[in-house]
């Protein structure tokens, strides 16, 4: 088990914002990594939080259950596990920074475009093409640096789900993402006894702040919940824009 105390005053504060994250403000988490890169390596965050993640996804599937949309899961799925595949085939060969750079700005521009919006725009639904490509991104940048939601934000936002239908169809995504995970992380020796206990430790603070963020947006109306995930996604997109180009530099 980790022991250093600079690294829990990081990561208390990096598993609340997954707990919050996992209860339906999507997007909010992806602040977590960066916290815990403070303290350690990005690859031994990742690896802590996975099991802490999968334990989240079961309190927040549970909260949500089977308020998911199907169609837009079949296209998901598929297209999610061979974006994890390729990540994990071409992962030593990839710029994370550039990749980091261009997903921020792509997050960026579509978040406060939905938010400066002057008229009211009808749901669209994508198309299965749309679908598959951002399905597969979503894969792709979970595996390569922990930033699948705002892929996945850009494909379902469009088509204005019911609240709870956008919160379960997200939690079940990511609750089935996260497991296609585990083999790859075990392959790279990431799930050692001292990451493994360092998650324990933190598992209680994980449960809670997740049952916290299920709270919260069960109280919010369908209108100001996505008005606060295109925020998070203006947010998310600072953060991955700064990241990315202080990589490049």
């Amino acid at each position: 088990m980790i022991t250093d105390p600079a690294f829990y005053v990081v990561a208390v504060i990096a598993v609340i914002l997954l707990g919050l994250g996992k209860g339906g403000f999507a997007g909010i988490g992806a602040l977590s990594l960066p916290l815990l890169a403070l303290a350690i390596s990005p690859i031994k965050g990742a690896a802590i939080m996975l099991p802490i993640l999968i334990v989240q996804d079961v309190v927040s599937v549970s909260a949500f259950w089977k308020k998911w949309s199907w169609p837009n899961l079949r296209i998901l799925f598929p297209s999610s596990f061979l974006g994890i595949f390729v990540a994990y085939l071409l992962a030593a060969y990839i710029s994370e920074a550039a990749f980091e750079l261009a997903l921020g700005i792509i997050s960026f521009v579509f978040g406060l475009r939905n938010l400066v919006a002057k008229k009211e725009v009808p749901p669209r639904t994508p198309s299965a093409l749309e679908g598959w490509f951002w399905g597969w991104m979503s894969g792709f940048t979970s595996m390569i640096s922990n930033t699948g939601a705002p892929p996945l934000q850009i494909y379902l936002t469009p088509q204005k789900l019911p609240r709870d239908i956008f919160v379960g169809t997200t939690s079940l995504f990511f609750a089935v993402i996260n497991w296609v995970k585990v083999p790859p992380f075990f392959l790279l020796g990431q799930f050692t006894q001292e990451n493994l206990t360092t998650s324990l430790v933190l598992m209680p603070l994980a449960i809670g702040s997740t049952f916290l963020g299920v709270w919260l947006v069960k109280r919010v109306p369908t209108e100001r919940f996505y008005t606060i995930i295109f925020c998070l996604m203006l947010l998310v997109g600072v953060k991955l824009i700064y990241d990315g180009a202080a990589g490049l530099i």
